[in-house]
């Protein structure tokens, strides 16, 4: 039978994990009945599944429940006439790792309406590298570029050394933005930022705290994983008519900020959701991240662990004790 890596609800302690997470063999029958079968050969760790495997609260809704944001891989059987057996995939969100069974599995029953077939040129490996992570990072880059933010002062990327970060990153330097990449170990992880192509790097504790609502303007936009006071600050340094792209909470879910730099500089605060995303913008932040991401620079943030060896890989993650990009090869 095949293998996942199944979360449970655990036995309720003041101070515990709300789940536990495990290694089992799975009936096929119970994966459900959405029409497309596919063969999983990868997924990855996001920050989501770090914190779902770790038995953090907030993001598991449902238990039992097969982990994993992502998958890649194969179609073995389809009832739905848009997919047919060879057909390489990849799925993104929709609910997986929270209601839904996820990529942590050597099989998945998955809706046809989100898949999104792997591009040109893009093995299945470095999809995986990419991920939910880079794909928001891609859909946060099209927020900034349909509100056409300038190149002329520096999009600065907060939480930068995560997966969302990183790859937002080097697809921001590779289309010609100036890049501040903001981190809490400066010293650690510097060298590593600007080889993703950022010019300056700033120290998250230059964020910390409650700011005024209009500071020195210096940003004409952002990508944003971390919200709370680092968010509003960003926002208050943010130039006339900038736009900054929200997609993570990994610092707060607040934001205790003012409206002054919304109506008084024409800023833009721009949400970015990767979970119900509709499938022709989906499709377009594939297809930038196959032609705008360079692969050499992608395979030096990654690093690739067992489906038994996820669960301590997760545990790292929230310990902030590694960065850059975490493939999970399923098969192995």
């Amino acid at each position: 039978m095949p293998r996942a890596i199944v979360i449970r609800a655990a036995e309720p302690t003041e101070g515990g994990p709300v789940n536990t997470a495990a290694v089992e063999q799975i009936d096929p029958a119970r994966l459900g009945d959405d029409p497309v079968l596919v063969e999983v050969h990868y997924s990855g760790i996001n920050y989501k599944d770090a914190m779902a495997l770790t038995g953090r609260p907030g993001i598991v809704r449902k238990t039992p429940l097969i982990g994993g944001a992502d998958l890649v891989g194969t179609v073995l059987e389809s009832a739905d006439p848009r997919w047919q057996p060879g057909d390489e995939v990849i799925l993104n969100g929709t609910g997986m790792t929270e209601n839904r069974h996820g990529g942590f599995s050597e099989l998945a029953r998955v809706p046809g309406d989100f898949l999104v077939r792997l591009p040109d040129g893009l093995t299945q490996a470095r999809a995986a590298a990419i991920g939910t992570a880079g794909y928001t990072a891609a859909l946060c880059v099209l927020r900034l570029e349909q509100a056409q933010v300038s190149t002329e002062a520096p999009i600065v990327v907060t939480g930068a050394t995560g997966g969302v970060g990183s790859i937002a990153i080097a697809l921001l330097a590779g289309r010609s933005y100036q890049v501040a990449a903001m981190t809490g170990r400066v010293d650690q992880y510097g060298a590593y930022l600007r080889g993703l192509g950022a010019s300056d790097v700033l120290d998250r504790r230059e964020f910390a705290g409650q700011g005024r609502p209009l500071q020195k303007a210096r940003f004409a936009g952002a990508v944003d994983t971390v919200g709370g006071e680092v968010l509003a600050n960003v926002l208050a340094q943010t130039l006339y008519s900038g736009t900054v792209a929200a997609c993570g909470l990994a610092g707060s879910p607040m934001l205790p900020t003012s409206v002054m730099p919304f109506i008084l500089r024409n800023v833009t605060l721009a949400g970015v959701d990767s979970v119900q995303t509709p499938l022709p913008l989906r499709q377009a932040a594939w297809e930038l991240l196959a032609t705008s991401l360079n692969p050499q620079l992608l395979d030096s943030l990654t690093q690739t662990v067992t489906l038994h060896e996820t669960i301590a890989a997760a545990e790292r993650l929230m310990s902030a004790q590694s960065h850059g990009r975490i493939v999970v090869d399923v098969r192995g």
